[in-house]
């Protein structure tokens, strides 16, 4: 071992030998329950009474479907089948029969929508090309059994 001189390793300081910071809990704390005082006393109702007051949806909330009709009174659904095709739910069925007019090919004879399986994501308004179903702001159509969230084409024309 010639020309090797041994040298001590130095070891760091370690923190435990260093003196504790304060605690600084103490002025978060107060800020806290100030915050939580002046939530409490201020005038502002915190709940809405449902039965008597209905709460109102925000802009471009997706609520219960309606199909549209056109001008002449007639339902705007061409029987396509797009948005029962985009729905990931697979909650939409059509049956498609010959239309009595002239103008289109086909109508929907069946147009069932099941209400429960429906996730409200807007697929089937976007997939639409003739803008003949939208999804409205109605958000509390009760029921008693699931019979009845099955909507068919005269429910859905109805909304």
């Amino acid at each position: 071992m010639a020309n090797h001189e041994e040298t001590p390793e130095e070891k760091p300081e370690t923190a435990t030998t260093e003196p504790r910071e304060k605690a600084t809990f103490g002025m978060p704390l107060i800020k806290g329950l100030a915050n939580t005082l002046s939530h409490i006393l201020r005038n502002e109702p915190n709940t809405i009474h449902y039965p008597a007051e209905k709460r109102t949806p925000f802009p471009g909330y997706r609520g219960e479907h309606r199909l549209k009709r056109d001008e002449l009174g007639r339902e705007k659904c061409v029987a396509c089948f797009l948005c029962s095709t985009a729905c990931p739910a697979h909650c939409i069925e059509i049956v498609a029969e010959e239309a009595p007019w002239g103008d289109r090919e086909k109508r929907p004879r069946l147009f069932n929508i099941d209400m429960m399986r429906c996730i409200y994501c807007g697929m089937c308004e976007e997939a639409c090309p003739c803008d003949a179903i939208e999804l409205t702001p109605v958000y509390n159509i009760p029921s008693r059994s699931r019979g009845e969230k099955i909507y068919n084409k005269e429910k859905l024309l109805s909304l």
